[in-house]
């Protein structure tokens, strides 16, 4: 009896982690994560596509569970959003298109104070191939920690850049209705 309690208890553990990971086409994330001391949980996540392809799953973490995204984008507080390719190959001349096109659609007032900065960050991305990830973290009064391919590449400084640039996702004209949906777990 004993045994088949402890069995029980086991399952039902296992369970339970299943269940706290998201799992987007394959992709999963854990539930919960730290970044730079603070807890974030997995907000939600969403897919990427152009056409009929599967560019990458983006999984988006925040302090707490937020689904209005001007409420996201106000709070001072610390945000990741992970991107995990999927396609077999986003050369870098296409991901700096993405990024240009999303932070002039979506923050177009902002555009001209975040110009050179937006130039900074494009220059730190490579080409992205399949299983390949990018992490960008926000911190309050440090900036926009750019992570590629589990290296820090560059911090890029200011809330206003970090509001634009996840504007590319949450904002008016996201790349495609879906993922920012998945994002602010809709």
């Amino acid at each position: 009896m004993r045994r088949r309690m402890i069995w029980v208890v086991a399952l039902g553990l296992l369970a339970a982690l299943a269940v706290s990971a998201g799992e987007l086409q394959g992709v999963s994330l854990p539930d919960r994560i730290t970044a730079g001391g603070s807890e974030l949980v997995l907000n939600g996540m969403g897919l990427r596509t152009k056409l009929f392809f599967k560019i990458y799953v983006a999984g988006l973490y925040l302090p707490a569970k937020e689904s209005d995204p001007a409420k996201i984008l106000a709070a001072d507080r610390p945000r990741q959003l992970v991107m995990h390719f999927l396609y077999k190959e986003v050369e870098k001349k296409k991901l700096v298109e993405a990024w240009n096109e999303g932070f002039k659609k979506n923050s177009p007032s902002s555009l001209a104070a975040v110009q050179a900065r937006l130039e900074k960050f494009n220059a730190l991305w490579p080409d992205m191939k399949s299983g390949d990830r990018a992490v960008l973290t926000y911190f309050p009064g440090v900036g926009t920690k750019v992570e590629i391919l589990g290296k820090e590449v560059g911090t890029i400084e200011g809330k206003d850049f970090a509001d634009a640039l996840f504007s590319v996702w949450l904002g008016p004209e996201p790349p495609n209705g879906d993922l920012k949906k998945g994002l602010l777990g809709q």
